[in-house]
């Protein structure tokens, strides 16, 4: 049988190319009769597809997956479920790489490519956490997602919801009814 394997750790990953749609069109074009798909972290090592999947291969059995990243960002980690499927006699094909082996080459490969994937991951991390303690050195710094609304726009809303339902004051504003109904839950608790 031949498996896919797709992941995502974040919805941003649905523009670069890394969506699980395109995962799993480019899994089955490589001749993936079934994919199991997860949206966790590569970090974690409890992603509950993964789990099935790894459970289900049998020896003789094929796993596909576009990079080897989207399997582990831990090269320990990958290093320790790609051992187990050779062990198992799965074979393990990387799109972007080829089929991993337990021969010196293969091994020497896997190694070298997940440890890379560590240490791209580790920089990620590292350049949040430097803009973080950046931006936290302003004096105008908000911890989260900045406001989409300005304060008067939202108390114009809420005026226009006197005369109006929640529904047409979202069409005449943009502002959405969740918005609307939080902001007037706030307004009232001042």
């Amino acid at each position: 049988m031949v498996y896919g394997y797709a992941r995502v750790s974040t919805k941003g990953q649905a523009k670069d190319g890394n969506s699980l749609e395109a995962q799993e069109n480019l899994l089955k074009e490589a001749g993936a009769e079934i994919v199991y798909k997860d949206a966790f972290t590569g970090t974690k090592a409890d992603r509950p597809e993964l789990n099935k999947l790894l459970n289900k291969l049998q020896p003789g059995d094929k796993l596909i997956v576009t990079k080897l990243d989207r399997i582990a960002r831990s090269a320990q980690q990958g290093i320790e479920i790609i051992d187990k499927l050779a062990e198992k006699g799965v074979t393990v094909h990387i799109l972007n790489i080829g089929i991993i082996d337990k021969s010196p080459t293969g091994k020497l490969i896997r190694t070298i490519f997940l440890g890379f994937a560590e240490f791209e991951r580790d920089m990620i991390v590292e350049r949040t956490q430097e803009g973080k303690a950046i931006a936290k050195q302003k004096p105008d710094f908000k911890e989260g997602r900045p406001k989409k609304y300005t304060q008067k726009q939202i108390e114009h809303a809420l005026s226009l919801l006197d005369s109006h339902s929640y529904t047409q004051v979202e069409e005449i504003t943009g502002i959405s009814v969740s918005t609307l109904v939080r902001a007037k839950r706030k307004a009232k608790n001042q």
